[in-house]
């Protein structure tokens, strides 16, 4: 069952985690490290996050990553992201990576079905262009349709059309729903797929991850005894701890700079 984590006060299993050898901490990035905002490439980590991130990633043994959907170039964009940061990128759900010292990984390097994507891009954009305040993001491997700004009917009608679009050209793209966002992908990782990853590169001998969205779940359920799963915001998750927002989650940070910080003087 997921608690709700209060601002200052004491919780086992962040305590726990605080205190293993080798530490990653991944967030999701949109909804949890920055607000959800009406324009996708508009999102900026609160500085509050970043503070603590700079903290953490100054400790010993100590390793940070953000594990998004977005493709890898959008991901570098909105996490203002250098060639000497010390902060690895999980990108399109698990199927992109660049690690500190090392740079972008060869899965970065692999292509959809030749023009597979851009006849999708052609057939979605007009379905997209006849409702009011929708937008198609090009990725990597596939799209997202995004309707933060839209009504629930609109978004609903939309939707549809292009679930019908892609069930018929592209039935064994993967399908994922987010807050106001659907998407497809012509590759089949999700941050299940990361978790792995960053565990094998790090040598990790455990993981914080936060997300709040349901393709986070499927980095949820990857997690190991010893991890540490922590929900932003509401609904179903196999998180073991929640918070309310991304500020919340900046305090749960600034908490674990500290316990982590005790635990190695």
């Amino acid at each position: 069952m997921t608690r709700t984590w209060t601002p200052g006060t004491a919780d086992d299993a962040l305590t726990a985690i605080a205190g293993t050898p080798r530490l990653v901490i991944a967030l999701d990035f949109d909804g949890t490290a920055s607000p959800l905002v009406a324009e996708p490439m508009a999102a900026r980590a609160l500085p509050e996050v970043k503070a603590q991130l700079d903290r953490l990633a100054a400790l010993p043994d100590t390793f940070i990553a953000y594990v998004s959907g977005r493709s890898m170039h959008d991901l570098q964009a909105i996490t203002e992201h250098a060639e000497d940061s010390l902060i690895a990128l999980a990108g399109s759900h698990g199927a992109q990576y660049w690690f500190p010292g090392v740079g972008d990984s060869e899965a970065a390097a692999v292509e959809t079905d030749d023009g597979a994507r851009e006849e999708l891009w052609a057939a979605a954009q007009p379905i997209v262009e006849r409702y009011e305040n929708v937008r198609l993001e090009p990725k990597t491997f596939g799209m997202g349709i995004h309707t933060r700004q839209a009504t629930p009917e609109v978004e609903a009608a939309v939707f549809a059309e292009i679930d019908a679009l892609v069930a018929e050209r592209f039935p064994h793209w993967r399908r994922r729903a987010g807050h106001r966002v659907l998407e497809f992908s012509s590759r089949a990782e999700g941050k299940d797929a990361a978790m792995i990853a960053l565990r094998d590169h790090f040598d990790a001998t455990g993981i914080l991850f936060a997300g709040d969205d349901v393709t986070d779940e499927d980095a949820m359920r990857v997690l190991q005894p010893g991890d540490l799963g922590v929900r932003v915001g509401p609904g179903e998750s196999a998180a073991a701890l929640r918070v309310e927002n991304p500020q919340q989650m900046a305090a749960l940070l600034e908490a674990l700079v500290a316990e982590r910080t005790a635990r190695q003087e």
